[in-house]
């Protein structure tokens, strides 16, 4: 450790996935984890890789290197490439001691120390949820990354244990890294409450979903348990959906257009950040009943904004939960509208959930997450 403390090191980051105005799940994590990590260790040097021009707002840190390594890797042939030879060619020229891959990717062939960041491995239990060749690649390429990285990280009990099983790698190599929720998620005073909700659903109280339309999120299902809770009750509690339609499937739509109650669903697109946390601080209750997540931090951002919170009995979402959630089985219609209808109804149990939600949440946030990747890092190196 005295050694390490020494020596100045050159550390390099992947952050392809840095794009101003679309961060999601691993970009977050990137900027969050990053921005902490530059500003606490100045002693050391870092290089952060992109795969296109970046916002000047990423480079946190006069301590910071940026390149941008082409081709743009959208692609997973590109992908593959990029990762393999542009980022290897990177780590060459520049001889950095250690190269944290923020999405698990890395040069297989690289000489530098690894440490990859697995935020799950959903391609192997829900093959379909990704498309064909982006499937394929990731499960072809994932269990050689599991055993050649020099250290994982991995952002939930479950991950790790998930990695642990289905690439046979030593539990002793992986890290714990939970992800965090931006500060901005508090709990609003009534009047704000009551701006919001008439700006977005019609002065309504609403069930939550916060996330891209996707497959894996269990859309058809929330739908559908929202359609036969709005006709067992009388109830003026609309459901908005918020986060980009990534993957909107016919299964979807047809859901959708089946539904009596499909009026009072609300779609509003990506949303900016104020806003979000406006909508999330607002809304009766989050609804996050995802078929897998490898962390889920909208759990976290509704029990930080005080609200209470519907998630899924299955895969990470009860350890993140931590017994501050009501849980539903996510393949069960009737379970998820027995979730709502607790909810909506009991004011006691939300109220229940609100507070132990509150304490929960306060086991994640950026600042741990920076300093458990810190402490993954010195373990690489060491």
């Amino acid at each position: 450790k005295k050694l390490f403390s020494l020596h100045i090191m050159k550390i390099a980051f992947n952050t392809r996935m840095l794009l101003k105005s679309r961060l999601e799940g691993i970009g977050n994590f990137t900027l969050q984890a990053t921005k902490r990590i530059v500003a606490a260790h100045p002693e050391h040097e870092f290089i952060f890789i992109f795969d296109r021009p970046y916002e000047e707002e990423f480079i946190t840190g006069i301590n910071v290197t940026p390149i941008v390594a082409f081709p743009p890797a959208r692609h997973p042939f590109l992908t593959g490439y990029w990762n393999e030879f542009a980022v290897g060619n990177v780590l060459k020229k520049n001889k950095v001691d250690l190269y944290v891959g923020t999405d698990g990717f890395f040069p297989l062939h690289t000489k530098s120390k690894t440490l990859s960041v697995f935020h799950d491995i959903c391609f192997i239990h829900h093959p379909k949820d990704l498309p064909f060749f982006t499937g394929l690649y990731y499960r072809n390429m994932f269990p050689h990354l599991a055993k050649r990285s020099t250290r994982i990280a991995a952002v939930s009990e479950f991950t790790k244990s998930d990695i642990v099983k289905e690439f046979n790698i030593k539990s002793e190599k992986i890290d714990i890294v939970y992800n965090g929720a931006s500060e901005n998620f508090v709990p609003l005073s009534k009047s704000e409450i009551e701006k919001t909700r008439s700006k977005f659903s019609n002065g309504k109280p609403y069930f939550l979903f916060v996330g891209a339309i996707h497959h894996r999120k269990n859309i058809s299902n929330m739908l559908k348990a929202f359609d036969e809770y709005k006709k067992s009750q009388s109830s003026d509690v609309k459901m908005l959906m918020v986060g980009a339609k990534r993957w909107w499937t016919e299964e979807m739509e047809n859901t959708l257009t089946n539904m009596e109650f499909k009026d009072e669903v609300v779609f509003t697109g990506r949303v900016s950040l104020q806003d979000l946390t406006d909508i999330t601080g607002s809304a009766m209750a989050m609804t996050y009943v995802s078929n897998f997540e490898g962390f889920g931090i909208p759990i976290i951002e509704a029990m930080r904004s005080g609200i209470p919170v519907l998630t899924s009995n299955t895969s990470s979402m009860p350890e993140i939960a931590g017994g501050a959630a009501l849980l539903c089985d996510p393949f069960s219609v009737e379970s998820i509208k027995i979730g709502m209808t607790k909810l909506a109804s009991d004011e006691n149990l939300r109220a229940d959930m609100v507070q132990k939600g509150l304490i929960r949440q306060a086991d994640f946030n950026w600042d741990k997450t920076a300093a458990k990747l810190w402490s993954a890092i010195e373990k690489t190196i060491q």
